[in-house]
């Protein structure tokens, strides 16, 4: 290879940027610091920056102790950090093609280098060390945990295999993180690549918010009229409210065939090759680490604990939630045959005459609680509510340089101390991925007494329809808001030494306890009716409408349940195939959904073409259970403030945040619940929250 073919390298003038710490409160990643094209350069820099430092603590002929080994490991790689902060934050908020070329080349780059750190058997072999001397030494409960968790990582990665495993699982690494970036991307070219153009007689149905929103979204695109995208936002408000049945169809089909092929991004957005091969070396990898399959081998470390333990979860919940689908289809048919309707009820009908049913049994029309929920009242909502539970403060912060224009920024204090900074980024756009979520910009940590304590930068990311005035919000958007709300405060409020078990740094199947019990504040009375104000005449919402909204909190939740739950066994099944190469994915879906009685009417909440948290990324393969799993300790935990009889009673949010969100990784999780609780959660409070107890008895029966 002549010097001119060597992949570039960014200079040290270029990188310097990302290699001075954050060090103010309010200091951001220097998002602008790089042209799309110098990213892949960066990142090879600040890799070999991480590689030398990781060779040093490797070498280092002291005796291991934890400040060599364990402090030198989490002060490592902090250039890297800040690039991924920045880089990963534009990839998926403000995506173009440039951007979306760079991280086709950063993701196997970054993946081979994890590979090659975690599979070091050097580093292992001073963890080894460290571990022989560390009653000698006698650590503290986080101290100990975290070289547990350190040397679990190791072992996991195959640092204690021979040479050409390491190098194999190296390669696999490599290839899936290129194979996730392009499943990514291929579902966002669908995404922002399709729209429905509505003309004045195709607006049936549809509220007002719905059409100003879609009048917005048509001149974003320099369209004429009105505009249904795929941003869930957009396309579920439109399937609920359009009278348009072959309308609703066609968005429908739009959103549940992303990533086959048959989108905007055309064949090459097929992402079904993909799904076979994902799956084929995270089998192969399974097999090189003595696991006999990749569910086995992801779950050891999870609270669940194996592949059995989840499917007895999905099981118990399954029956009683396809009664209730199975009810709830019938009742939805009969009244599509009282209007005339003469339809077998279909996907893109459900959620039409679901909304219909609810506002006759429980007058409640969510066109006529979405005034009540503009986005800056849901906003304050969340804020008060970790005010009151916590004594957090929010000040809103203008001048950073946030990584879109769309972004806002608030600084968190509590008694006059500051406690992070907070990011929003709520609306929907072409470029930026679908979905919702959380990310730390940086991480609370306090071991490093050069660096003293280090508070938290956390980003909320949404995708809610932008409205011509204030945006409002569907229900689900508000809990949405909330759930990833939670995830914030176990960013903020974490309080820990060491980055490596920081915030959100915790068992997968626990991480969505914080942001699922914090949705329970939204529907208190007191919340609602402090801050749902009409958007118009700032009237709070009736007390008689929020007693039919909480009436009807239950209403439809075998829908809800089923598609979800569908989901998570596909997603555990898939993943414990021996030999996925030997299957058709797309086939082995519709065998086990048929095989499991799956409603005709309802289908998977992901599909596995466009099913993002799996194949993406490895943050929830063999893991989209958690949501569940954590769903019976949010259930159970937010007893505790029922049975203090206040939803704000001091002494419980006191041992909420000390053992839930403050804690962060630093103790076994169900430790961590016990010490909260007082007990194990009580998975009856599950059934209980979505109105299935009791139910589906005679149908577990009948299908056993």
């Amino acid at each position: 290879m002549t010097k001119s073919d060597e992949p570039a390298i960014a200079s040290p003038d270029e990188l310097a940027p990302f290699a001075a710490p954050l060090a103010g409160p309010l200091e951001l990643p220097p998002f602008d610091a790089a042209g799309p094209e110098r990213w892949p350069a960066l990142f090879r820099a600040a890799i070999a920056e991480h590689e030398r430092e990781l060779e040093r603590i490797a070498q280092d002929p002291r005796p291991a102790d934890f400040g060599n080994v364990i402090d030198a490991l989490e002060a490592s790689g902090r250039t890297l950090g800040r690039l991924c902060a920045a880089f990963f934050t534009l990839a998926s908020c403000c995506s173009d093609d440039a951007l979306r070329a760079a991280e086709r080349e950063v993701a196997p780059l970054l993946a081979g280098h994890r590979a090659r750190m975690w599979s070091d058997s050097r580093l292992l072999a001073r963890i080894d060390a460290l571990a022989a001397r560390a009653d000698a030494l006698a650590p503290d409960a986080e101290a100990a945990r975290v070289l547990m968790l350190y040397r679990r990582e190791f072992e996991r990665a195959g640092a204690r295999l021979p040479e050409a495993a390491r190098a194999r699982l190296a390669a696999i690494s490599a290839e899936l993180a290129a194979l996730g970036a392009r499943f990514s991307q291929n579902v966002l070219a669908d995404e922002a690549g399709w729209t429905l153009q509505l003309g004045e007689g195709d607006l049936a149905g549809l509220p007002a918010d719905v059409i100003d929103a879609a009048r917005r979204a048509a001149r974003e695109r320099g369209m004429e009229g009105w505009a249904i995208t795929l941003a869930r936002s957009s396309v579920e408000p439109f399937l609920t409210f359009s009278a348009r049945r072959d309308l609703r169809e066609a968005a429908w089909r739009a959103w549940a065939g992303r990533g086959t092929g048959a989108g905007a991004g055309g064949s090459e957005a097929d992402n079904r090759p993909l799904i076979r091969r994902i799956l084929a070396l995270r089998a192969e990898r399974a097999r090189l680490l003595g696991h006999p399959n990749y569910a086995a081998f992801k779950l050891a470390p999870q609270m669940a604990g194996a592949p059995e333990a989840v499917r007895a979860l999905l099981d118990r919940v399954w029956a009683p939630a396809r009664a209730r689908a199975l009810d709830e289809a019938r009742a939805l048919s009969a009244l599509a045959a009282e209007e005339g309707a003469n339809i077998a009820l279909a996907p893109w009908d459900w959620r039409h005459y679901a909304e219909k049913l609810r506002k006759r049994l429980h007058d409640f029309d969510e066109a006529a609680v979405k005034p009540y929920l503009a986005l800056d009242n849901v906003i304050a909502a969340a804020f008060d509510v970790a005010g009151r539970l916590f004594g957090l403060e929010f000040a809103p912060v203008e001048g950073l340089a946030l990584h879109h224009p769309d972004a806002r920024a608030w600084r968190v204090t509590r008694g006059g101390r500051h406690v992070g900074l907070f990011v929003g980024d709520y609306f929907a756009r072409p470029s930026k991925r679908s979905g919702a979520w959380m990310s730390a910009l940086r991480a609370q940590e306090n071991f490093d007494p050069r660096m003293g304590e280090v508070r938290p930068i956390v980003l909320n990311v949404m995708n809610f329809a932008q409205a011509e005035g204030p945006s409002l919000l569907s229900w689900d958007d508000a809990r949405t808001l909330f759930h990833e709300f939670g995830h914030a405060l176990h960013g903020l409020l974490s309080d820990v030494r060491h980055p490596f078990v920081s915030g959100t740094a915790v068992a997968r199947d626990f991480v969505e306890l914080p942001s699922q019990l914090f949705e329970h504040w939204l529907s208190q009375p007191e919340v609602l009716a402090r801050h749902a104000r009409h958007v118009e005449t700032g009237a709070p919402m009736p007390q008689e409408l929020i007693a039919r909204l909480r009436a009807a909190e239950t209403f439809n939740q075998g829908f809800a349940t089923v598609e979800y739950v569908a989901s998570a066994a596909v997603d555990l099944a898939l993943h414990e195939l021996p030999d996925p190469e030997a299957i058709d994915p797309a086939a082995f879906e519709a065998e086990l959904l048929s095989r499991m009685g799956m409603p005709e009417a309802v289908a998977m909440r992901h599909a596995s073409p466009h099913f993002l948290h799996v194949f993406a990324g490895e943050g929830y393969s063999a893991g989209y259970y958690s949501y569940m799993w954590a769903e019976v300790m949010d259930a159970d935990a937010f007893g505790a403030f029922e049975e203090a009889g206040d939803p704000f009673d001091p002494e419980v949010a006191a041992r909420l945040e000390r053992h839930i969100y403050a804690a962060g990784g630093s103790r076994d999780p169900a430790e961590a619940y016990r010490a909260f609780r007082g007990r194990d959660p009580d998975p009856a409070a599950l059934l209980r929250r979505r109105g299935l107890a009791g139910q589906g008895a005679s149908e577990a029966a009948a299908t056993a």
